[in-house]
């Protein structure tokens, strides 16, 4: 490794950031730095942001990105929202829970935290201000529950993941001492997610709970309707049987991430067009808008990130890092505690698919030099980048909340800080347990 690259890499990098230059540039212009400081031709620079985009896995992308747009333009993401909220009745912060399992039904079509917190917060942030909520705790639990979103599956995040992590082999001496290590596959990443995201809704419930019985948030004075409730899941039939079939397809092998993305947007079609018939051609224009916008943008950070990642590994600056880290200490639990700081840190200051593509190279070597398997830190490393959704300075779900609510930013970034500690400790659980999140891909036969 040239002695100086790292400087120039990280340097230029952060003084980028720091002059307030977009993430894409940033990562472009150090990368670009980079090469000329080697003496590398900067064509290749071409070259490795069109083999970046030359997988099959990564054309499910665009596609759950546009089949989250036309199911919310078909009325489906709707009815999954009336779905939670006929469960909310008179329990202590019944609707703020509502509002939560909403936020986990819509992360199961949509794979985005701030999607998830648009769509559901439209619904529920005036709903709960109507139910005597405060404004900043109904903005501040709809931004928590958001982040959701991508640890849910389908998710956009996994994806990114799968695709950084399959280039980057465990260390033979890594094999030696632990075993052979699962491949990584998106498949996995979506299978092994599920019960992750459980957990994580879990911490957020009882959270709410807590902090609702000391405010006296106590439910709405009806009492809980079974005939509504069933009322709302026959009108949200097809609505609930679309992460069945997107997950279902998934899970029994009978398509893979990619095919299953093509599958659900044709779902789509057929239910909002045949079954709803709310979706018509201006619908289906504005959500193909939204989708070349949206997958745009992640696919310039992934150019950027891509080659910013390849410099590091080409300079064995991973193995550098993770050699430092190991000198510490080789205990499992600490390195856990430093690579979740670490990410927590990360996810206050950097978009998430950024982050993803610039730690895996660099964090994944760690992880296998002290028997962590590749899912299972996958699965932790997206948890922990869900939280920075709701955390400032970049907390992208409070503006969103913020935008629906009224509210400052400032107070209900304070209104969301338990939130925030109670989605840490889940996390936490879901590190030191590895079979919550590698259980049910060993069930189903991954």
């Amino acid at each position: 490794m040239n002695d100086y690259v790292v400087e120039v890499l990280f340097g230029t990098f952060a003084l980028l950031m720091v002059l307030g230059a977009p993430i894409v540039v940033a990562l472009g212009v150090a990368a670009l730095a980079a090469m000329l400081y080697l003496g590398d031709n900067p064509i290749k620079m071409v070259q490795m942001a069109w083999s970046s985009v030359g997988s099959f896995p990564l054309m499910a992308l665009p596609s759950f990105i546009l089949a989250g747009a036309l199911m919310e333009a078909a009325g489906l993401s709707r009815r999954l929202i009336n779905v939670a909220e006929s469960l909310a009745g008179p329990f202590t912060g019944g609707l703020s829970a509502a509002t939560i399992v909403a936020c986990l039904f819509f992360g199961a079509i949509s794979g985005s935290g701030p999607a998830t917190t648009a769509a559901v917060g439209m619904l529920m942030i005036p709903g709960m201000i109507r139910n005597g909520y405060s404004r900043d705790y109904a903005a501040s639990v709809t931004a928590a529950a958001g982040g959701l979103g991508i640890v849910i599956p389908p998710s956009i995040p996994m994806i990114i993941f799968g695709i950084s992590a399959m280039g980057i082999a465990p260390d033979p001496a890594a094999v030696e001492a632990h075993g052979q290590f699962q491949s990584v596959s998106i498949s996995k990443m979506f299978i092994a997610g599920f019960l992750p995201g459980a957990v994580m809704a879990g911490g957020l419930l009882l959270m709410n709970w807590v902090r609702c019985k000391g405010r006296g948030y106590h439910g709405s004075s009806e009492p809980l309707s079974l005939r509504k409730f069933a009322c709302a899941c026959y009108q949200g039939f097809w609505a609930l049987l679309a992460p069945i079939v997107i997950l279902g397809g998934i899970y029994t092998g009978l398509f893979t991430p990619t095919e299953a993305a093509i599958v659900a947007i044709f779902y789509t079609l057929f239910v909002g067009v045949v079954i709803y018939r709310e979706l018509d051609m201006a619908e289906v224009f504005k959500a193909l808008e939204a989708t070349t916008w949206l997958a745009g943008r992640v696919l310039l950070v992934l150019f950027a990130a891509t080659i910013f990642g390849r410099i590091l590994v080409e300079n064995n600056v991973p193995g550098i890092i993770a050699g430092g880290i190991l000198s510490l200490t080789t205990n499992v639990y600490a390195i856990w505690a430093l690579i979740i700081g670490m990410l927590l840190i990360v996810g206050m200051f950097m978009e998430t698919l950024a982050a993803i593509m610039i730690l895996v190279p660099v964090m994944l070597p760690v992880a296998y030099m002290v028997g962590i398997d590749p899912i299972h830190f996958g699965i932790v490393m997206i948890c922990t980048l869900s939280v920075g959704f709701q955390t400032p300075p970049l907390g992208e779900n409070l503006f969103i909340a913020s935008g629906i609510s009224g509210e400052s930013i400032e107070r209900i970034s304070v209104t969301a800080l338990p939130f925030a500690v109670a989605s840490t400790a889940a996390i936490f659980v879901i590190a030191l347990f590895p079979q919550i999140a590698l259980w049910l891909p060993a069930m189903l036969g991954y």
